[in-house]
C-alpha cells in the first residue's frame, strides 16, 4: 500500500503562486510515475502534470509555461509549482501515484480569486 498526503493548497489572488507538495509513504518502491490531477464540481478529474520515475515531466496544455512539476526521490515527494494562477485554475488538486495499482491522495483545495 502507498499513502499520499498533499499540502500547500489555499486561497490566492489571480497572478499569484502556490506550491503543492505530495509526500508518499508505505510501499514506495512500487511507485513509477507520479502526478497531479484536478477536479471541479460537475466535471471529470483532469491530468494537470505528471512526472516519470526518471524525472521526465508532461503537462496539460492549459498549464504549460505556468506550472512546473518536480520530484525529490530522496524525500519521496512530488511538487507542483503553480505560477501566474488564473481563476480557472480553481479546483481540488489530487496527487496520484502509478504502480501495480493507482493511488490517490485526499485532495487539497486551490482557490484563485479574480
Amino acid at each position: 500500500q502507498v499513502q499520499l498526503v498533499e499540502s500547500g493548497g489555499g486561497l490566492v489572488q489571480a497572478g499569484g503562486s502556490l506550491r503543492l507538495s505530495c509526500a508518499a509513504s508505505g510501499s514506495i518502491f512500487s511507485i513509477n510515475a507520479m502526478g497531479w490531477y484536478r477536479q471541479v464540481p460537475g466535471k471529470q478529474r483532469e491530468l494537470v502534470a505528471g512526472i516519470s520515475s526518471g524525472g521526465r515531466p508532461n503537462y496539460a496544455d492549459s498549464v504549460k509555461g505556468r506550472f512546473s512539476i518536480s520530484r525529490d526521490n530522496a524525500k519521496n515527494t512530488v511538487y507542483l509549482q503553480m505560477n501566474s494562477l488564473k481563476p480557472e485554475d480553481t479546483a481540488v488538486y489530487y496527487c496520484k501515484a502509478w504502480g501495480p495499482r493507482d493511488y490517490w491522495g485526499q485532495g487539497t483545495q486551490v482557490t484563485v480569486s479574480s
